[in-house]
């Protein structure tokens, strides 16, 4: 027997319109290269984006059609976000700071028709646009006041391609699981794989952001996406501050200023900020620097690499600001797991606290969880057996696009093999210790260079640091520190060894530290150990 409930499609069009018609009014701020601080409101982003569909139909695409965006946090890219899907098209953002033959690829895969992108990226379009199979025309995101002049065939701009279209669109009634958005992983190893969201998995998603132990957004929330609108799905804030009615402050190019985010975040009076650690660094950075404080932000979700314990503490003792570490991926759309405090945890004291606020997160509802061994058997929530974390759930992908199974990245019973290695406690907070392709095996034992960082990280000269594990005659592979010193700062090796002592245990201590300018960094932000590894693969540790 089935219950007796109206069968409505999950649509990312519905999102839209409630939120044009219960918070219309509410503000979305843009820092755009025409303008470098736009005002609209949820109504008018919904108004405009009704007209883009109105544009798009014109276009002359069709259902599952790919509309590619190479775009900054702004408030066309996120009319974008709802026109695209909406009008039963596949929205695929694209990562600019991807190499060149790594855009030519993604673009040529997806078999992308149109493309709507930042003029401070046509330069870059130029370049790759000899090498593009698919595409049909350009929309530059300005109006025609501010179009730059270009060689590209087909390019309008954004204003005048909508200017003249109804305010008025019947969304149309998809199948919810009808591929609204793709987003394809930076491809650190082999091609990028594209992942491709449907409307369902993105609204249970939004769902649970909202939720007060995941990002806990509500209508009185000013949020600040640092984490681009490029990057999967800008962690659902698109959809989850449509669905609350928050206030959004979008940075446009200049998501890495720290001065430009910390004025931001105090004339807007932010109240929830999201990005990974490096783009954190350089806010912090600059209010010590200027003895500046941001004075209304309440909490930061932090994810996309280890947050270190002294960036914690930097949030929480200077600025009054709670970090929540959250853990995910591309393929998770993202969100897996989510540090908040846990009911029956309260007593723990000021480090035990920080302890497990160092910990990737405890499982979000939707997304399940297990570790398992090297052949594939459930592993026990101890806080000590490391095993690969997999998860499944309804907003995890079955597949990439147009690879049909030959991944190799799921199991037979079901579930995605994330590539991390972690330990998960009695309490269900997952500790993320490796990936699978970076792990220190030392004499048969797993050493932790997350770990070994996330300590080191909290030295006052260290600005960044990876441990990578290097040849070793007897221990097969021992670990390998290597630092970059903050500006004016000074360390030598013995003094970085020493301050492992006591916070890891002895034989997991590195056996050499290198100090280098800049560590190697992937389009999202996170550090090459592949090109560490090739970069020290001759490196000879001291006797």
């Amino acid at each position: 027997m089935k219950g007796l409930m109206m069968d409505r499609p999950l649509l990312i069009s519905s999102i839209a319109e409630h939120a044009a018609r219960f918070h219309g009014s509410r503000e979305i701020v843009s820092v755009t290269v025409d303008d470098p601080r736009h005002r609209t409101n949820w109504r008018n982003v919904v108004s405009r984006s009704r007209k883009l569909a109105n544009a798009l139909d014109r276009l002359g695409l069709e259902r599952g059609d790919r509309v590619a965006t190479l775009a900054w946090n702004d408030h066309r890219h996120l009319e974008l976000y709802y026109s695209v899907s909406g009008a039963g098209y596949v929205c695929h953002t694209i990562n600019p700071r991807l190499f060149a033959d790594q855009l030519v690829f993604i673009i040529n895969h997806a078999q992308d028709r149109w493309l709507f992108t930042d003029p401070l990226f046509l330069p870059l379009v130029e370049k790759l646009h000899p090498a593009l199979e698919t595409l049909e025309g350009i929309v530059v995101l300005t109006d025609d006041a501010h179009l730059p002049e270009t060689s590209l065939p087909n390019v309008r701009s954004y204003e005048s391609l909508i200017g003249d279209e109804p305010d008025t669109y019947e969304w149309p009634d998809l199948d919810e699981r009808s591929a609204s958005a793709l987003c394809y992983t930076s491809g650190t190893t082999g091609d990028p794989k594209g992942v491709l969201y449907d409307h369902r998995s993105t609204i249970l998603h939004a769902y649970a952001g909202v939720a007060p132990d995941v990002l806990g957004l509500s209508s009185q929330d000013v949020v600040l996406p640092v984490v681009p609108l490029f990057h999967v799905n800008a962690w659902g804030i698109p959809y989850s501050a449509g669905i609350t009615g928050a206030k959004l402050v979008l940075p446009g190019p200049k998501m890495a200023d720290g001065e430009v985010l910390c004025s931001l975040f105090n004339d807007e009076a932010v109240t929830i900020a999201l990005g990974v650690p490096t783009v954190w660094l350089a806010l912090l950075q600059h209010t010590e620097k200027t003895g500046k404080r941001i004075e209304t932000l309440k909490r930061t979700i932090i994810g996309g690499a280890a947050v270190p314990r002294s960036m914690i503490e930097a949030f929480r003792d200077k600025h009054g600001v709670e970090v929540r570490q959250g853990w995910g991926m591309t393929e998770m759309s993202p969100i897996g797991a989510v540090n908040t405090l846990k009911a029956g945890l309260e007593h723990l004291d000021d480090d035990a606290q920080l302890d497990l606020a160092t910990k990737a997160g405890r499982g979000v509802y939707g997304c399940e969880l297990r570790i398992v061994d090297d052949e594939g058997t459930e592993l026990p929530w101890d806080g000590e057996a490391f095993g690969a974390l997999q998860v499944r759930g309804p907003w995890v992908c079955s597949d990439y696009f147009r690879l049909d199974g030959t991944a190799g990245t799921h199991t037979d019973d079901g579930w995605f093999t994330t590539g991390d290695v972690a330990t998960i406690d009695p309490e269900g907070y997952v500790a993320i210790t490796d990936r699978t392709k970076d792990v220190i095996k030392s004499g048969g034992e797993w050493i932790s260079s997350i770990e070994l960082e996330n300590v080191i990280m909290g030295h006052p000269a260290v600005a960044e640091a990876a441990v990578i594990g290097v040849p070793h005659p007897k221990w097969t592979e021992r670990p390998l520190l290597v630092v970059v010193l903050g500006e004016g700062k000074s360390a030598d090796k013995a003094e970085l060894l020493k301050y492992y002592d006591g916070r890891v245990a002895d034989w997991w201590l590195p056996n050499d530290v290198v100090f280098v300018d800049e560590l190697p960094h992937t389009a999202t932000g996170k550090v090459k150990k592949l090109e560490l590894r090739k970069q020290f693969a001759d490196f000879k540790l001291p006797a």
